[in-house]
């Protein structure tokens, strides 16, 4: 689900950060449970609290339960492919001008990091067309994203090799991640 503010609802995803600061990446479901070293969390326990809920596990280790923030996703998130790491990001759609409203071909969707990062550069009024020759790392992407981002109407994810051509006019930017 798209991050939001107010109450966290089944389907979200959120972060649990520990005393230790470690993070665990997890999607609410009712009735659903979530089991570490530290013990087991209940997401009912969760479900309908406000962000920013301290609470403890079976074990009585304490954990704080947020909507995690997009550097925290990519960090955590499944992947197929090696992500570009939050520190690199930035630079990237730096280097790259990416502004609110740009069309941006990437090339190389790989596990959907730097794609998510495009996607809030450009905005509700920009648009990303990302391509990735390998299958199951699109779908794996698309996952991640709609994961995190819910439904993105701006993105076009296509399987193609952007080796044997660029078949997309009309872009203000091209991204490549090969």
């Amino acid at each position: 689900m798209p991050p939001g503010r107010g109450v966290l609802t089944a389907g979200e995803t959120v972060v649990m950060i520990d005393s230790k600061d470690r993070l665990y990446l997890v999607t609410l479901h009712p009735g659903g449970k979530y089991s570490y070293h530290g013990g087991t969390v209940n997401f009912d326990d969760i479900i309908g609290q406000e962000e920013g809920l301290m609470l403890n596990s079976s074990h009585d280790h304490s954990l704080v339960v947020f909507r995690p923030s997009l550097a925290q996703y990519v960090l955590k998130m499944p992947r197929g492919a090696q992500v570009i790491y939050p520190k690199d990001l930035g630079t990237i759609v730096m280097a790259a001008d990416i502004f609110p409203g740009a069309v941006v071909l990437e090339a190389g969707t790989g596990s959907g990091a730097l794609t998510m990062t495009l996607l809030r550069a450009v905005g509700i009024d920009g648009r990303v067309i990302s391509e990735e020759v390998r299958e199951d790392f699109a779908r794996r992407a698309a996952a991640n994203i709609r994961r995190f981002m819910g439904e993105t109407p701006n993105l076009e994810i296509r399987i193609h090799d952007i080796y044997e051509g660029i078949d997309v006019h009309d872009v203000d930017r091209v991204v490549l991640d090969l």
